[in-house]
């Protein structure tokens, strides 16, 4: 006679930050629902706090960190973001997984563990993952064999592989209370939980599928519950000021629903739910991760309490073959300069500011900008798509920005945009002006065999 093992009870994820620069007072509402719904919940029922914090370009300007001191390189504001809730998940055996390492995961290893010391906690296992990090010149070879004559004469800052969830697995299934990873995929610090929670294998693609898309919704935080969503007098969300940040239950199959931080403002509601859902996704049908090949297109989104939606109908395809790559490189600099007229005529005195500097610039591609007119429905060329009926706009902003390789031409910019205190037009104030150093990227895709991707367990961090 064969006996079934016991369907583990549900999973229960909270997302306490969806970029770097996100509140850092998130956590704590999200840890109190947890440790709440923890105490409710069946034996064995288990809880992981999420951080994403990374984006396209986070990792070069942390590997530019990196460079000027060794130890930095990691989310800036991770003691900001950790520390609150540190002690309280420990106790209660809430395990942390997040992408906070950027591009020095072993330095944050070290930094939440003198925090743990710092809290009175014994050391909590940490784990660090690694592969994902193809800076160094050992893998110039492997990025040329890809990108060719493109990285010719390139200063590169980062390239970093997007990996799974697979050692994230691995690490909680060897006892880590913390896993700090750098460049992961999104969705993988929910696939990850998940895979060691319910034993699922690596190529269970329709419970991966379904996994993928709950970590879809949690990765960018508050956005699900209301906060991007928000759109006055269209889409009215309550008590915006104290949004909340969701919390995602995951079944044994990996149907999900997701809910929010109790005692939070905002909301989570299918139409909440459907715009995450949608977010960034290029084919509804090929959702490409390192885990698995999610499709939405059956995927139903269904209230089921207030602020509880649930998700279903989400199926699962092998995952891709190769890993993509961000490659960033020194891309020169960038130049901006403002400056604001108000009052009757203003918007033909920004507009005969920007030809002065035109004029004045050449050899600089100008973008301009009458922020108060029109800025975002125009092109890099000037050209607007939309504007003022009459052209009468009485406060404007000029800004006007410009790149160049070499970071004298782009200086020309500010002292141009400067003279225009006294060299005219009339009436103009309050000049801003800021260089800074600007980063391009290529994108590639590599061989998985080619990305060894592993974890190590920190027993003290030290």
């Amino acid at each position: 006679m064969t006996v079934q093992a016991p369907i583990p009870p549900p999973l229960l994820i909270g997302c306490a930050a969806g970029f770097s620069g996100d509140r850092t007072d998130a956590a704590g509402p999200v840890v109190d629902t947890l440790i709440a719904r923890l105490a409710e919940g069946p034996a064995g029922q288990r809880a992981f706090l999420i951080f994403e914090t990374l984006a396209e370009r986070t990792l070069a300007l942390a590997q530019l960190r990196r460079r000027a001191d060794p130890e930095a390189g990691y989310e800036p504001l991770l003691d900001a973001m950790l520390r609150p809730v540190l002690a309280r998940c420990l106790a209660h055996g809430i395990r942390i997984v997040s992408n906070f390492g950027a591009a020095n995961p072993r330095a944050a290893a070290r930094h939440i563990a003198r925090m743990a010391r710092e809290l009175g906690q014994p050391a909590p296992r940490i784990a660090v993952v690694e592969g994902d990090d193809l800076s160094s010149p050992a893998h110039q070879a492997l990025l040329r064999a890809e990108l060719g004559a493109a990285l010719d004469g390139l200063r590169i800052v980062s390239a970093n592989a997007y990996i799974g969830a697979e050692p994230i697995a691995a690490a909680l299934d060897a006892g880590a209370q913390i896993v700090v990873c750098g460049r992961v995929a999104d969705p993988s610090l929910t696939v990850g939980p998940a895979m060691s929670h319910f034993g699922w294998a690596a190529d269970d693609w329709e419970v991966l599928g379904r996994a993928t898309m709950a970590g879809h919704l949690l990765e960018c935080g508050a956005q699900v519950c209301g906060g991007y969503f928000a759109d006055p007098g269209f889409k009215d969300v309550p008590g915006l000021a104290e949004v909340g940040f969701p919390i995602a239950e995951i079944a044994a199959d990996g149907q999900c629903t997701v809910g929010k931080s109790a005692g939070t403002g905002g909301c989570v509601s299918e139409a909440t739910v459907k715009e995450q859902l949608l977010y960034e996704v290029h084919d509804p049908a090929a959702y490409l991760t390192p885990d698995v090949v999610a499709d939405i297109t059956e995927a139903e989104v269904q209230a089921v309490g207030t602020d509880r939606v649930r998700l279903s109908g989400v199926r699962g395809h092998a995952r891709p073959s190769r890993y993509k790559v961000n490659v960033c490189h020194e891309g020169g600099w960038l130049a901006e300069g403002e400056i604001s007229y108000a009052g009757p005529r203003a918007e033909a005195r920004a507009r005969l500011a920007a030809e002065v500097l035109r004029q004045r610039l050449q050899g600089l591609t100008l973008r301009v900008d009458l922020i108060g007119a029109i800025s975002i429905l125009a092109d890099d060329a000037g050209r607007a798509l939309a504007a003022t009926p009459d052209g009468g706009a009485r406060d404007v902003r000029l800004r006007v920005a410009a790149t160049h390789a070499e970071r004298a031409q782009a200086e020309r910019l500010g002292r141009e945009a400067m003279a225009l205190y006294t060299c005219g037009p009339a009436g103009g104030g309050g000049v801003r002006c800021t260089l800074t150093p600007r980063l391009n990227t290529l994108s590639c895709l590599l061989p998985r065999d080619a990305v060894p991707v592993r974890f190590e367990l920190l027993e003290s961090a030290a």
